[in-house]
């Protein structure tokens, strides 16, 4: 099951060439990860103090099909490749809303660590039921 994300491109996001800058894809995905968490019912900042976990980027695999460009619409699909104790991997799809175009595609794979000790650590069973869900 995707999540979909919307995101404009703005001027800020561009680079020299008028084209995203190749990293801030990785910026749009992070939102859309961001976004799922909370329409899942999670706020990160609270996680961090009840149960006390936080979640980390530890990978990241991305191609860049085609250029977004300007004041483009994009839609960043998200959805769950992969659960374990203490990690998610999420397969994420970056697209022109205007026609549909694939322009990036990742894998990037998150972390559950202890926001005390930064130590790995597992992810919490409800959480895990909803994340299995989408899987």
């Amino acid at each position: 099951m995707d999540f979909v994300w919307p995101i404009r491109v703005y001027y800020e996001d561009t680079d020299a060439g008028g084209v995203v800058f190749y990293a801030n894809y990785l910026r749009f995905m992070e939102r859309a990860r961001t976004e799922w968490v909370r329409a899942l019912g999670y706020e990160q900042d609270a996680l961090m103090v009840d149960p006390g976990i936080l979640f980390a980027v530890r990978r990241t695999e991305v191609d860049y099909l085609e250029p977004a460009r300007f004041n483009e619409m994009l839609s960043v699909r998200t959805r769950v490749a992969g659960i374990r104790g203490a990690s998610l991997d999420f397969q994420q799809e970056i697209v022109r809303e205007a026609d549909d175009r694939l322009l990036s595609r990742g894998l990037v794979k998150v972390a559950c660590l202890d926001a005390g000790t930064m130590r790995p650590a597992r992810i919490p069973a409800d959480m895990r039921e909803k994340f299995s869900q989408l899987d």
